[in-house]
């Protein structure tokens, strides 16, 4: 194992007043050694791992854990920028379609999942209980991502129910006790709203507009079903903050 401690980053995404987060990884902590650009982050023999975003040289620490420096390369490509290098997308293949900087942040970090211990997440990123009902943990893409984990770590694939879920996790603690039924409801219809979107996206690459539309179609189902109390409480954000997920200045080479 080549041990490193991951750090996890965040930083205002792209739009004022926006409810979300951008997310980022290095192996290094920014809040000790900042580093300008990334040729200065390579020349010191260091890792940044981009994310679908821009260099940021400092961010809000999320958190850290120890894991595999070369499983997490393996993963997602440090040192650089998701839009010019396909090994640095991971299995977010198309930026907001497969995921967005929370799903590709997470890849990064499953290489801290330890025998007994879970992979660090960035389920501190404002925004992040949105992106993982619309595009799950790591992906859409399950499948993909099942595959990728298995390539990088030579042994069976996971089953997709091994799958970590922070979504449903995070809903489970805030509504099992209180209305199981509701919670069911949100749950199956994450999966219905999810498994249509996937159908209607198959073969294309629509705008960030229409698909931050489409998200935002979702979400609103989610409104009508929780009312407004246990949205807040869900997705951390009142539902009538509109949450623009997809950055329109990153473009995606099809998959």
């Amino acid at each position: 194992m080549n041990e490193a401690t991951l750090f996890a980053w965040a930083a205002p995404a792209y739009y004022s007043e926006s409810p979300v987060d951008h997310t980022w990884v290095t192996d290094y902590d920014n809040r000790q050694t900042s580093y300008e650009d990334i040729q200065l982050v390579i020349s010191a023999n260091q890792n940044y791992w981009f994310c679908w975003g821009a260099f940021h040289p400092k961010g809000e620490f999320l958190g850290n854990q120890v894991g595999d420096l070369t499983r997490a390369k393996c993963l997602v490509q440090s040192n650089a920028d998701s839009g010019d290098v396909e090994a640095a997308r991971g299995t977010i293949f198309i930026y907001g379609v497969d995921g967005v900087c929370h799903q590709l942040a997470n890849q990064v970090l499953y290489a801290t999942k330890g025998s007994q211990t879970a992979p660090l997440t960035v389920r501190s990123a404002r925004g992040y209980f949105a992106s993982t009902y619309l595009y799950s943990t790591y992906g859409r893409d399950q499948q993909a991502w099942v595959s990728k984990v298995a390539s990088c770590y030579a042994e069976r694939a996971l089953a997709m129910t091994e799958l970590p879920d922070d979504f449903e996790e995070h809903a489970r603690s805030v509504l099992e006790s209180k209305d199981p039924q509701l919670l069911k409801g949100l749950l199956e219809l994450r999966e219905h709203s999810q498994r249509s979107l996937r159908e209607k996206l198959k073969g294309t690459v629509p705008s960030a507009e229409d698909l931050n539309k489409r998200n935002q179609e979702m979400l609103d189902e989610a409104a009508k079903l929780l009312g407004r109390d246990n949205f807040i409480q869900v997705f951390g954000f009142p539902h009538e903050q509109r949450t623009n997920l997809v950055d329109p200045s990153l473009k995606s080479p099809k998959k």
